[in-house]
């Protein structure tokens, strides 16, 4: 398999408001941006969606290391919370409904047809591939933001 090196963010103006995702892939000495906006939403979904697009820009399976300053994102599947959400009809304990159950959906079928690994790194500490990332995600706000909005 192909080992490729993800980097994912997420960012919102406002949660919920105008938000944005990025993801950088990096297969030996190729590298693949991703970007993309949604007028309205939060900053987890926008950090779900960059993963699941990730994730679907692959086009083979391939052995995936995923970096993401959101603990939400790495913590969700590298602990198999998504995991036991699904199982409990996307439930989360107390019987509480677990948020984002599309895209968690959508990211544990993309997950299997690769071999993952979540791996969390903190934000704004000079990683190259998560300032990219970073980038990414907040210029893409712009392109969500309603014209004279802020």
């Amino acid at each position: 398999m192909k080992k490729v090196t993800v980097y994912t963010d997420g960012a919102c103006s406002g949660n919920p408001g105008p938000g944005g995702w990025g993801a950088v892939l990096r297969y030996g000495d190729s590298c693949k941006e991703l970007c993309g906006s949604h007028a309205t939403t939060t900053n987890n979904r926008m950090e779900l969606t960059a993963a699941v697009e990730a994730l679907r820009a692959l086009k083979e399976p391939c052995e995936v290391l995923l970096r993401s300053d959101s603990r939400y994102l790495v913590d969700g599947m590298s602990k198999g919370w998504a995991k036991s959400w699904k199982a409990n009809g996307w439930k989360r304990k107390g019987n509480a409904e677990a948020l984002n159950a599309d895209l968690w959906g959508e990211l544990l079928s993309l997950a299997e047809l690769h071999a993952v690994t979540f791996e969390w790194v903190r934000g704004h500490s000079d990683d190259p591939g998560n300032e990219k990332c970073d980038a990414l995600a907040r210029g893409a706000i712009l392109a969500a933001a309603p014209e004279g909005g802020d």
